[in-house]
């Protein structure tokens, strides 16, 4: 029972230690946070950190895992539900990933104007290299189910993963850089559709699979991002909560 306890212990306090460096990465940029930020913020000793973590190259490793895990968590259940097809399986990921994001909007504008800051280009890269290694194999699961199916034609669904996840996260950069920019440019919500209607075609070829068939967001969810109303109110925030203001979110 008391180890028990110690392991929840230790647990409570590295996740402690995981919310204050996500908030800091978000707010001050990963290059520009310190250990000693956290230290300040927890009122914990340099001692104390480092029985958690060996150095903040660790803390950033364990930062991505994280989410990477909730990443996991939209696409697992999709994958391993035996009743449905692999075309419904991926229109499914698409439309709980874009649904996970529009629930948490509000959240997650504010932390685009941090993200893309040239002091969080190494989190960038390890997430997406991290992202290679626990997303894919997933995909080409469901890639494989649908050449046994009969819907797609891919003659290289080994490597098929990588390109649909490489076009994943082009499509995400591509499309939150016109959500930043569309304060100063009208034409930027235009643009996102067709941005959105290019990546389904691109990723019906790379699948082979039937034009029409994939759905990555319909119109009314692009626009939903666009909102004037909202982007003021992104612009009048003054701070970020919570890790990556989803633990807010969940609490509200």
């Amino acid at each position: 029972m008391v180890r028990i306890i110690k392991e929840e212990n230790y647990a409570a306090r590295r996740n402690e230690i995981l919310d204050v460096a996500y908030r800091l990465i978000y707010t001050k940029g990963y290059e520009q946070m310190t250990i000693q930020d956290i230290l300040q913020a927890l009122q914990i000793s340099k001692g104390a950190f480092y029985h958690y973590f060996d150095s903040k190259q660790a803390l950033l490793e364990a930062l991505c895992d994280r989410l990477l895990d909730e990443s996991e968590q939209l696409l697992l259940p999709v994958v391993q539900d035996e009743r449905l097809p692999a075309v419904n399986k991926l229109n499914s990921y698409f439309s709980t990933a874009v649904g996970w994001k529009t629930t948490h909007k509000t959240y997650l504008m504010r932390l685009l104007y941090t993200w893309y800051t040239d002091d969080n280009a190494i989190v960038r890269q390890k997430v997406s290299a991290k992202a290679f290694e626990r997303i894919t194999p997933l995909l080409s699961t469901i890639i494989q189910q649908g050449i046994h199916e009969g819907v797609m034609t891919t003659p290289y669904p080994d490597r098929a993963g990588d390109v649909i996840l490489s076009l994943f996260q082009s499509l995400g950069d591509t499309f939150a850089r016109l959500i930043l920019a569309s304060e100063e440019n009208s034409a930027s919500l235009e643009h996102a559709k067709v941005t959105i209607a290019v990546y389904t075609h691109a990723l019906e070829r790379v699948l082979g699979a039937p034009n029409g068939s994939l759905h990555l967001m319909d119109a009314a969810e692009v626009e939903e991002w666009f909102s004037p109303k909202d982007s003021e109110a992104v612009v009048a925030s003054d701070g970020l909560a919570g890790r990556m203001g989803i633990a807010e979110a969940q609490e509200n």
